[in-house]
């Protein structure tokens, strides 16, 4: 009776191109991580005196950091949620109409145009809204306040010059639309053919079948897309601060000429000038933006996890 030999490992002799490779990877995973606690702890080490700062270091009516940052937290996150809200039905259909019925050639086309669109500098896009937006909207304004003024969202006096927290948003969302679209069109693509056989096969339609294989299946990919399209719409600075004419308040109006301001456009506006404690309430509430798109990516990421399993996607 003959047995068969001890299984032995086979190993590589590891070469010094694989060594290198290996330790070239390990050196970039490590900075990405190394960078993030180095800015982590510079925020917070700078923020810490603002937080015990008199209420004479702050500019307008705020008696302490929670006071005057909060305006700034609400200007921001209304300003993307309203950017997002345009910019995402509009993403999805260009998406598929490049993924699923444009002729190959103009898909291309568009494809091109779309990635071209995301290369546009921010101040370009401020100039447009500043210059060709505004004041094309502020009939439109006035006539939503004129017939729909009973509703918070529309109450006026309206703007004279088109410059709301309205017009921002529209800017906004023209700048993430190439972000959301190209990610998406992406996900899109990858859709298994089998599927959309198959649901053709059993007699769905154009759009059936993509509403039974193709959302489904790319719901990661939006959610993905969308967040970071927010993460740009949050952390947008030129447009912001050169269309909207900020004010610190807390208000849902969208015509007025009074608007809520951002944290990145506070910031810009507002750090040539500043000294002493006052840069460290600007580096303050740039801490509360880190958390805010930290707090929005893991959320994401949460989603995403959630629904993988539903999507097929994994």
């Amino acid at each position: 009776m003959t047995s068969a030999p001890p299984a032995s490992a086979i190993t590589a002799k590891p070469r010094p191109g694989d060594r290198v490779f290996s330790t070239a990877t390990v050196v970039a995973g490590t900075l990405i991580l190394v960078t993030l606690a180095a800015v982590a702890i510079f925020l917070i080490a700078q923020s810490l005196p603002a937080f015990t700062a008199e209420s004479a270091d702050f500019k307008g009516d705020a008696d302490n950091f929670w006071q005057y940052v909060g305006p700034l937290v609400f200007g921001t996150l209304w300003a993307a949620a309203l950017a997002l809200i345009m910019a995402i039905p509009i993403a999805l259909g260009i998406a598929l109409f490049i993924s699923h019925y444009a002729p190959r050639k103009l898909a291309q086309g568009l494809g091109y145009i779309v990635d071209l669109l995301a290369a546009v500098p921010s101040v370009v896009f401020g100039l447009w809204g500043i210059s060709v937006l505004a004041p094309a909207v502020q009939p439109f304004y006035t006539t939503l306040t004129e017939w729909f003024g009973w509703f918070p969202l529309f109450a006026g006096p309206v703007s004279g010059t088109g410059r709301t927290i309205l017009t921002v948003a529209v800017v906004l969302a023209v700048m993430v639309l190439p972000i959301i679209t190209a990610l998406c069109r992406e996900v899109f693509l990858q859709t298994p053919v089998l599927h959309e056989e198959a649901a053709l096969a059993l007699g769905a339609t154009r759009w059936e079948m993509i509403k039974l294989a193709v959302l489904p299946f790319g719901r990661p990919g939006i959610i993905s897309a969308s967040m970071l399209g927010l993460g740009r719409a949050l952390g947008e600075t030129m447009v912001v601060a050169m269309v909207l004419s900020p004010a610190a308040i807390i208000s849902f109006a969208l015509l007025q000429s009074q608007n809520p301001t951002t944290i990145a456009a506070n910031i810009a506006l507002n750090f040539p000038e500043a000294h002493g404690v006052g840069v460290n309430i600007l580096i303050a509430t740039g801490l509360i933006l880190f958390v805010i798109t930290l707090a929005v990516n893991m959320i994401a990421r949460y989603i995403v996890d959630r629904r993988k399993e539903f999507s097929g996607a994994n």
